[in-house]
């Protein structure tokens, strides 16, 4: 190969590489998110791509189908006087979902300045507690009527195929791992990462007249 040929190849090979940045430039500028506060979110008035980090507002979610409606607000803020932006994402909602898990938003806002979520992820801590003064389920069941809606502690093992998601009637079941009985649990909140059937579970709440058990807390044994 000649020396003319070589500074030829040489212009073409540069070009080349020249309209691969350009395009890999654009490619990643249009596909990149924005970061922004959910502050910041709400006075956004075009349609580009964010993500915001919130906290889901209580009771704010409505599950129609597999699309999923809720409000998420600054987790540094007061939640009674917090903004709230609110969110639609149509996919599968993970059953660690609820009230106060941390969701990380990522999609465009839409003409009603509704987030419209392409990409969402829950995150909530693991929280640990002693089961050492909590009930067995069936020491809970034994004491019948007594205890109906009056606020108890109680542990037992998740029982495997029962963790549902947070629209369902029963979020999961517990089972006493000795006598076998077995206790449906209500609960509204966020399920820590860390949670799976199996796990051994201590619960913070009351059983009502129909015999499920209405959970203001969860947590890991530990």
């Amino acid at each position: 190969m000649n020396a003319k040929m070589k500074r030829r190849l040489g212009a073409v090979t540069g070009i080349i590489v020249i309209v691969l940045v350009v395009v890999l430039a654009v490619v990643g500028g249009n596909s990149a998110a924005r970061t922004m506060t959910v502050a910041e979110a709400l006075e956004l008035q075009d349609d580009s791509k964010i993500q915001v980090t919130g906290n889901v507002a209580e009771n704010s979610f409505t599950i129609v189908g597999d699309v999923l409606t809720f409000k998420i607000y600054d987790a540094k803020a007061d939640p009674a006087a917090a903004q709230l932006l609110d969110v639609r994402y149509d996919g599968g909602v993970s059953a660690t979902f609820g009230n106060d898990v941390t969701a990380i938003c990522t999609g465009k806002k839409n003409a009603d300045g509704v987030l419209d979520c392409s990409e969402l992820v829950t995150k909530c801590p693991s929280k640990y507690e002693s089961g050492v003064d909590a009930l067995s389920v069936s020491g809970l069941l034994g004491y019948g009527e007594k205890v109906i809606d009056k606020p108890v502690k109680v542990m037992g093992t998740m029982k495997a195929g029962t963790l549902a998601g947070v629209d369902a009637d029963v979020r999961f079941m517990i089972v006493d791992a000795e006598s076998g009985d077995e206790l449906p649990v209500k609960y509204a909140g966020a399920l820590s990462d860390d949670t799976a059937e199996g796990s051994s579970i201590v619960l913070t709440g009351s059983i009502g007249k129909d015999g499920a058990f209405t959970a203001t807390d969860v947590a890991l044994e530990g």
